[in-house]
């Protein structure tokens, strides 16, 4: 089938890379019992531990409400709990348990691998180049 000119449009190819890295991931996260939200959410957690529930949220691409629902499930699965440093206001930091971190380094090694796999036959250059061209979209786009 010939693609059509919205088919080779840069958005277009965005979206698509997108949602299939969406699907791989969410494939490959399923054995380790996360989901791609809750892998983003102790990825996150892991490298900002004092970032704020509004901080946190932009971080996983999620809404605060959607990050609030997503948290309440790590916390009940005991991936999560309440941090040891001091409150900022009504805002309680939060950690991950050891459950939680040895979950999310197995949603890491699925997650490397997904995007090993998208990245086959790439050279490094090239993956580098992407990453700035990918970096660039993204910062023309919010400081828009």
């Amino acid at each position: 089938m010939v693609q059509s000119e919205t088919e080779r449009a840069v958005g277009y190819l965005v979206k698509r890379v997108q949602q299939a890295l969406r699907r791989q991931c969410d494939a490959a996260l399923k054995p380790t019992g996360l989901s791609m939200a809750q892998y983003a959410v102790l990825r996150a957690l892991a490298d900002h531990p004092d970032a704020s529930a509004s901080e946190l949220a932009r971080l996983c691409f999620v809404t605060r409400q959607s990050l609030q629902d997503v948290l309440g499930g790590l916390r009940s699965s005991g991936l999560v709990k309440q941090g040891a440093s001091p409150p900022k206001g009504r805002a309680r930091a939060l950690a991950l348990t050891t459950s939680g971190l040895h979950r999310l380094t197995a949603g890491e090694a699925a997650v490397s691998d997904v995007e090993s796999a998208m990245l086959r036959d790439i050279p490094a250059a090239r993956r580098r180049e992407l990453a700035g061209l990918l970096t660039a979209c993204a910062d023309n786009l919010e400081n828009a």
